[in-house]
């Protein structure tokens, strides 16, 4: 092989080499999944430090590393106290929309909320309007929302989880039968763990494992 034959098989195999890496961070990149994890209010008002006088403490950086062990890019952050439920829903949906803009699919994006974060997480999903990005209610969900609540408009993956002793969280498919946006599919879950409204301030397999299931695209949750 002549000197000009080598340089022309080394350019050929340095391009062949890059265009290798690149088809496989383009897959990897598709294959990301994403999730936007909304906590609950009593964390607005409290140092995680603080623990609830009947709840305890709220284990949120438990439940954000759970879900980056199992190789999610998680989204959260701390709120403001006070802040607007409806304000931050846009702005969620201001971030999500940028990933949708990266090429990010939807289906790809699960936005996950828990109390007041929950009540966040039913706005993002009416403001976005996109049926195919998933989201999770946990114990956000009474049936005075229908009357006293009434621009929610579920849309989506929406999986909804609730503790039978929480008075807070209850069977949420009223609000499903009053939405007027798709739903590409619809799931609850009942717990029984007793802990009242406490269980979703820890990082509780009971409800974790499916939330990450129903981000993994298993919405049989089998």
């Amino acid at each position: 092989m002549n000197q000009l034959s080598k340089f022309v098989f080394a350019f050929l195999l340095s391009v062949l080499c890059t265009f290798t890496v690149f088809s496989q961070e383009k897959t990897s990149n598709k294959d990301q999944k994403y999730i936007f994890f909304l906590h609950n209010k009593f964390i607005e008002e409290n140092d995680l430090s603080v623990a609830h006088p009947e709840y305890g403490k709220a284990e949120y950086n438990e439940i954000l590393a759970s879900f980056r062990k199992d190789n999610f890019i998680v989204f959260s952050e701390i709120r403001k106290k006070n802040t607007n439920a409806y304000d931050y829903a846009e702005k969620i949906v201001k971030q999500i929309k940028k990933q949708l803009k990266k090429g990010v699919p939807p289906n790809k994006i699960t936005v996950i909320g828990t109390s007041k974060g929950g009540y966040i997480a039913q706005y993002v999903s009416t403001f976005l309007a996109n049926p195919d990005v998933n989201f999770v209610f946990i114990g956000c969900f009474r049936d005075v929302d229908i009357q006293e609540i009434r621009d929610i408009n579920f849309c989506g993956n929406i999986l909804t989880i609730y503790e039978k002793s929480d008075i807070y969280g209850v069977d949420a498919t009223k609000r499903k039968e009053t939405s007027k946006l798709k739903i590409n599919h619809f799931k609850q879950i009942e717990l029984n763990t007793n802990l009242k409204h406490g269980f979703l301030y820890k990082a509780l397999d009971e409800w974790i494992v499916p939330a990450k299931k129903w981000a993994n695209g298993n919405y049989d949750l089998n």
